[in-house]
């Protein structure tokens, strides 16, 4: 059992802590992967110390080259952690002072773990962002790229699962690059609200030292220094926001793994998976499961339980720091693992797809049409709602004949109206279909190309 007299907070404490409490509480198994923050975060604080002249250039320097020692120790994968270490910080703050002796426990001078770990968890989720924020745009100029390549080609939209118009190929990619995009612009907003610096803050109260604040955020690239210390050290609005966004940009994704997954089933004969994105049946040998788009389906269920846990979590918190809050590291950690696969996994998915054109043409049915002619009959002057009533009647027609929409006989045409003339054959078709649809944000094929321009401009912004 550890002496409590070795913890950071031991002084008060007499005797050894029970083994259990002490694994129960120690959170250095999963908190270690921001070793290169806390160490970031600790050497802007040295710097900030000396300014307020509780440490000399000597003991600055003495620290600094320590902490260097102790990040080359983690980059070369020789950090050994010991009992006793029960967080990153704990961890990093006993190896400085193996390496350099008293000097090391002058670092924490007016310093609480409540507001080391939460800078940490800024810095390490600010860097977080940026990676995911690459991802996603990959993935998007992977669907944009795609988009503009099979321009041409024309499959069933659905509407509650059943078909409803024709549209592109190209313009189903894009819906979903469009909902990436939103996901993006939140990300950058949250990306904000995560750059505000809160170390100064003490456990609760703020700093009695000359801890100059403004030192410590350019030091930090923060963007701006936290307003309140009681607020900085025990809100985790920031955590939840990140969540929050995974929840969103995983239920996104969802959406095109069940369509893709739809799409490459034999009744539907869309597209097919590349084999480095499926898996095979341990029985049958005929199997090609699309296990890629499984997984990125289930994975956004486990994002929503850490956002639906941790949220829970918060919500019975009195004010400031409480060790509830630990379960905020395993919560982010999980979700920017999680959502960064499935990012990754979607990209690959999305650039090794192939879609069979023929297919999806000859999935396209005259009764698709029937918007059409409606719209047919209100260019000759019928009132949208009459128009649809009459296009309703001609396709139970053809349902009660058993025969396709546009294989109606004249006279059946002309008994629903006699508007239905013998220029409504010219409805019977899929590109001029698609083509009248040219307003912003249609389906032909001069809107879905200032749709792909749109995006390409916009990424390029984002990478500048």
């Amino acid at each position: 059992m550890t002496a409590e007299g070795s913890k950071l907070w031991g002084g008060r404490f007499v005797g050894a802590i029970d083994p259990t409490m002490e694994r129960f509480n120690a959170s250095v198994s999963y908190d270690k992967r921001m070793w290169d923050a806390d160490l970031r975060g600790s050497k802007a604080y040295a710097k900030a110390l000396h300014r307020a002249q509780l440490l000399s250039a000597e003991e600055m320097e003495q620290i600094l080259q320590g902490l260097d020692q102790v990040s080359e120790e983690w980059s070369k994968g020789t950090f050994v952690l010991k009992d006793g270490d029960e967080d990153i910080h704990t961890a990093n703050e006993r190896r400085l002072k193996e390496l350099i002796g008293p000097a090391a426990g002058k670092l924490h001078t007016g310093r609480s773990r409540n507001d080391q770990v939460v800078t940490d968890m800024r810095l390490w989720l600010r860097d977080a962002i940026a990676t995911l924020t690459n991802e996603a745009l990959l993935l998007i100029s992977a669907m944009v790229e795609r988009a503009a390549v099979e321009i041409k080609v024309l499959f069933p939209g659905y509407t509650h699962m059943q078909r409803a118009q024709p549209i592109r190929w190209s313009h189903w990619m894009l819906s979903h690059a469009v909902a990436l995009q939103r996901d993006v612009e939140r990300l950058r907003e949250i990306s904000k609200r995560v750059n505000v610096l809160p170390l100064g803050s003490g456990a609760i109260a703020g700093t009695p030292f000359a801890i100059d604040r403004e030192l410590l955020r350019k030091e930090l690239l923060f963007d701006e220094v936290s307003l309140n210390s009681m607020d900085a050290t025990g809100q985790r609005d920031f955590v939840a926001e990140f969540l929050f966004w995974a929840s969103l940009c995983a239920t996104h994704l969802s959406k095109v793994a069940e369509d893709l997954l739809l799409y490459s089933t034999k009744e539907f004969s869309f597209v097919t998976l590349a084999d480095a994105y499926s898996t095979g049946s341990s029985l049958m040998p005929q199997k090609k499961n699309g296990d890629s788009l499984e997984l990125i389906r289930s994975k956004a269920g486990r994002i929503f339980g850490r956002c639906t846990g941790f949220m829970m979590t918060l919500k019975g918190l009195p004010s400031t720091y409480n060790k509830d809050l630990q379960e905020d590291k395993e919560a982010m950690f999980d979700c920017y693992d999680s959502i960064l696969a499935v990012l990754q996994v979607t990209a690959g998915v999305i650039s090794t797809l192939k879609i069979d054109a023929g297919a999806m043409q000859a999935a396209l049915s005259a009764d698709m049409l029937a918007t059409d002619l409606a719209y047919y009959l209100v260019r000759k002057g019928v009132a949208f709602r009459e128009a649809h009533a009459l296009a309703g009647k001609v396709v139970f027609t053809a349902e009660s004949k058993k025969v396709p929409l546009n294989q109606l006989a004249r006279e059946d045409l002309k008994a629903i109206s006699p508007l239905l003339e013998g220029d409504v054959a010219s409805v019977w078709d899929y590109e001029s279909s698609v083509e009248q649809y040219s307003a912003p944000g249609g389906t032909a094929e001069s809107s879905v190309r200032a749709q792909v321009e749109h995006l390409r401009a916009w990424v390029a912004l984002q990478k500048t």
